[in-house]
């Protein structure tokens, strides 16, 4: 186990800033448990100072933009959130950015498309198409719901919660991505949990936060990100993973959760099924396809593979 040292003054800090305390009246909105931080198969993004870096695998971040407040990565393209509220995003090259949306507050970015919440505190869904970057058309965004706290976009399901707590999914259902028992998916969006803070969403599977700390998942489970909750198979129902969690993450094939101590914890595929803690005085994770990567208060990128320790791998400048 890591154990970075630093004030604890400090971390307490960051950690309100980074993520939040675990409370009914506060949530973080990206794809990983922080608007700094991106990773989806392997596209990884981060924001220092407002500064985006971006890299691949074990690569050296670079600097691709600037003025930036949020990052997000679907499979095979990058986004960020300038402060003036602009959308963009690019496949290729980082200086190739094409601007989707604006007047954007946060966003989540996965492989079928983005959800955004724009001024008008409504969700708004841009779906993905062939045409995306420089081919034609940006698609027409679809007003979804008003009063949304917090989206994710998984590979076949898309989620929402509602500023109540109500949670909804509309896509596949054969993995149990639902939760509710049931196989069949839905034209439109229906709610199937309650008291919800946060939903993360990957490869058939969900995990979401509930306000009182604990993180319940459903979906498929074949190699154990719902830790022993339909291991081997797939849970058609939300069960409970994990408690006292202030901030969650999900990947392909294992789950990460921080508790509001800056306690990181990790199960699923080649990290075993019980969650384990893996470091302190993390203020932001998020989950790929075969690793994490994290930061720490003192700004320190930390990143590895499922069957690795966390290793040191960029500062903040």
């Amino acid at each position: 186990m890591i154990t970075p040292r630093r004030p604890r003054r400090r971390l307490f800090g960051l950690l309100l800033a980074g993520f939040g305390v675990l409370s009914t009246a506060h949530t973080v909105s990206a794809d990983s448990s922080s608007p700094r931080l991106a990773a989806y198969y392997e596209r990884k993004l981060l924001v220092c100072e407002k500064m985006a870096y971006q890299w691949q695998g074990r690569d050296t971040p670079e600097l691709v933009a600037e003025d930036v407040v949020q990052v997000g990565v679907g499979r095979d393209a990058s986004y960020i959130l300038t402060s003036n509220g602009q959308l963009l995003g690019w496949q290729n090259s980082p200086s190739d950015k094409t601007q989707l949306l604006d007047q954007v507050l946060w966003f989540a970015a996965g492989r079928s498309g983005i959800f955004a919440v724009r001024t008008d505190n409504a969700l708004w869904h841009l779906g993905r198409s062939e045409s995306w970057f420089g081919e034609g058309d940006v698609a027409k965004p679809v007003k979804i719901a008003p009063d949304v706290s917090a989206a994710s976009i998984g590979d076949s399901t898309d989620y929402f919660v509602t500023r109540d707590g109500a949670l909804y999914v509309k896509g596949l259902a054969h993995r149990g991505q639902y939760g509710d028992g049931k196989l069949r998916a839905t034209d439109t969006f229906i709610s199937v949990a309650g008291q919800v803070s946060a939903v993360k969403a990957h490869t058939g599977h969900a995990i979401m936060l509930k306000r009182d700390g604990t993180v319940m998942g459903t979906g498929g489970n074949i190699y154990g990100p719902l830790g022993r909750h339909g291991i081997g198979d797939k849970a058609t129902r939300w069960g409970a993973l994990f408690s006292g969690a202030a901030a969650i993450a999900t990947g392909s094939s294992h789950s990460l959760a921080i508790r509001a101590d800056g306690s990181l914890w990790a199960w699923g595929r080649d990290m075993g099924l019980d969650p384990k803690k893996l470091m302190d005085g993390v203020t932001a994770a998020a989950a790929d396809r075969s690793g994490s990567i994290a930061l720490t208060g003192d700004g320190t990128l930390w990143q590895w593979d499922r069957d690795e320790q966390p290793r040191r791998h960029f500062r903040c400048p």
